[in-house]
């Protein structure tokens, strides 16, 4: 694994290279966002997506959630219904994942018997970097240990992920604390996990 320290406010666009190169090459990437430290990979590799389920227990069943830019991009992968707009428009970015239903832009993988995505825009600008650049989501499922606990430690991460990435961001300590779940695929939003972001 490659461990770069990069500035969590003004990270440096040469330091991202290594971060664009395994995402494109089907390598997996630790990265901050405004809550958790994220473990992803390209939205669009397959192969990829089966490594983090294998690092996560396998079980396809569990919703693996992905970063995008902005609404706008978050439109190509889900239906936003006019209440869910207006909800999201005021909280993003932000510590929030929406769970919203899924457009056919959506790999199958994800959608193991079901028709639902988690969507992120965090507000973190190594996440918005590292968008920028590849061009297209990321996946985003917290840098965890398997009882669920969340690692803020850089070297802590290291230790348990080093054998299992290729390139982590590291823009120090972490946060401990999850982003709020909101699902918007019924009739009326239902907070499904309250984390750091507030309702």
């Amino acid at each position: 694994m490659k461990r770069i320290r990069i500035h969590p406010e003004t990270p440096q666009a040469r330091l991202l290279e290594p971060a664009f190169d395994a995402l494109r090459g089907g390598g997996l990437v630790i990265y901050p966002t405004d809550s958790v430290y994220g473990l992803g990979c390209n939205l669009l590799d397959k192969g990829a997506i089966e490594k983090i389920y294998r690092i996560k227990g396998n079980d396809k069943r569990k919703l693996l959630s992905f970063i995008c830019r902005d609404l706008k991009n978050i439109a190509e992968y889900a239906f936003v219904p006019n209440t869910a707009y207006k909800v999201m428009r005021h909280l993003l970015p932000g510590p929030y994942t929406f769970l919203l239903a899924a457009t056919r832009q959506v790999p199958k993988i994800l959608l193991e018997k079901r028709k639902t995505v988690g969507i992120r825009v965090p507000d973190h600008p190594v996440c918005r970097a590292l968008l920028d650049g590849l061009g297209h989501p990321v996946i985003s499922t917290s840098a965890s240990l398997p009882g669920g606990s969340y690692l803020s430690d850089p070297d802590e991460i290291e230790d348990i992920f080093g054998h299992l990435v290729d390139v982590f961001l590291d823009a120090g300590p972490g946060g401990l604390e999850p982003s709020t779940v909101v699902d918007f695929t019924g009739d009326e939003p239902v907070v499904v996990r309250q984390g750091l972001g507030k309702i």
